[in-house]
């Protein structure tokens, strides 16, 4: 008996809501980033939590054909992905491993960062296992930060675990920076110092890694007595660093300026308009009350996109080339704006809520500055459901 069979076509998203990924800005902001800190430095390129937000695999994938040698991830869990992607730069585990996954970083390749001697056991057992005669490492070394890292005081066992596994091959030595983006702050120096120290000792203990990394974005950009030779750029690769301060005020301009373009543009169009009376309470606790008549425009975007919460106190959208404020409050899915005297708007109309328009621009350090938080977590927040569309 025959029987017939229906083809089903794979469904794509079509709630209108997405982020496009220039990966061509990503090309030029690595490159921009290559030239600061000079040819000598490698780039460990940081594409960890989903290349903030940008989507890991085709950010990888365009770092590694701009010349990225090295790549930076949280866990062995982002590291899969790549590889299974043909992302065959080095990896750095950058917040080390569980007991259990040493067998698979061995087996993939990837470069762990330690600071306890009982991960350099395992290894060390993992790499007898697969008859792996040389597996390399980084140490981290806790300067200041109060996180990761291995404290000075305890580095002789370290040395002691590293001294009996042949297998393993100090390659990296790091440390973080708590303040990068204070100019002034004595902590800095302080890390930097200790950081030497340790680097001194390390290779008075016979190893010589020729890795040493401190440096992330801002101290990249700020602190050129943390370029060793190598450098952890995250944010700059995505057209951001943090604001500087010294003195407690906003600082900008001269040196601290990278010619760095955003790489993401987030869009939404407009779902239905709606004209209101004056004195009309709009969203969840009414929280907005139009003065006037008012043409309020419903977006089809809300914090379980990943539209903060805060925008609705002084943020804006970008309608036909013109700003368009938030008004009420961000509820899951629908974000509301005033397009009042704005002409010819409609429904379907693009709207950009992160990104610029001839001249216009909204950026993720608007949105950061009205939430109270950074652009880290803007972008990082930008959820699942938004789907990435990628362009040169």
């Amino acid at each position: 008996m025959e029987v017939a069979t229906v083809e089903i076509a794979k469904r794509t998203a079509t709630r209108p809501t997405w982020a496009e990924v220039s990966l061509g800005n990503l090309r030029h902001n690595f490159r921009i980033v290559q030239q600061h800190v000079k040819d000598g430095v490698a780039i460990c390129a940081v594409v960890k939590a989903d290349a903030y937000g940008h989507g890991s695999v085709e950010c990888a994938r365009a770092l590694q054909e701009e010349g990225a040698r090295w790549l930076g991830v949280t866990s062995l869990d982002e590291a899969i992905p790549l590889r299974e992607a043909g992302v065959q730069t080095r990896i750095l585990l950058m917040t080390g491993f569980w007991r259990g996954e040493e067998e698979e970083i061995v087996r993939l390749g990837l470069t762990p960062t330690v600071w306890e001697p009982g991960q350099i056991e395992l290894l060390e057992k993992a790499a007898v296992r697969l008859g792996v005669s040389r597996h390399s490492i980084h140490l981290k070394v806790d300067t200041g930060m109060g996180r990761l890292g291995v404290a000075p005081e305890d580095l002789p066992q370290i040395y002691s675990a590293l001294k009996n596994a042949p297998h393993l091959v100090l390659e990296g030595l790091s440390t973080h920076l708590a303040s990068s983006e204070v100019l002034d702050a004595p902590s800095v120096d302080e890390q930097l110092k200790r950081f030497e120290e340790v680097r001194r000792g390390v290779r008075s203990e016979g190893f010589a890694p020729s890795l040493i990394h401190a440096a992330n974005t801002n101290a990249a950009i700020s602190r050129p007595e943390s370029l060793h030779t190598m450098v952890r750029p995250g944010l700059a690769l995505y057209g951001y660093y943090l604001p500087f301060e010294r003195a407690g005020r906003e600082v900008s301009g001269g040196k601290l300026r990278l010619a760095i373009k955003p790489v993401l543009t987030w869009k939404t169009r407009i779902l239905s308009i709606r004209n209101m009376r004056a004195n009309q309470a709009l969203g969840y606790g009414g929280t907005y009350v139009t003065k006037a008549p008012a043409k309020i425009a419903v977006l089809p975007v809300g914090y379980a996109d990943g539209f903060n919460r805060q925008l609705y106190s002084g943020g804006r959208v970008i309608v036909r080339e013109n700003y368009a404020p938030i008004v009420g409050r961000i509820s899951m899915d629908l974000t509301l704006v005033d397009v009042t005297g704005i002409s010819g708007v409609s429904v379907g109309d693009e709207v950009v809520l992160l990104g610029s328009v001839d001249g216009l621009n909204v950026d993720a350090l608007e949105h950061a500055r009205l939430a109270n938080t950074n652009p880290y977590e803007i972008l990082c927040g930008i959820s699942k459901r938004v789907p990435r569309k990628f362009g040169s």
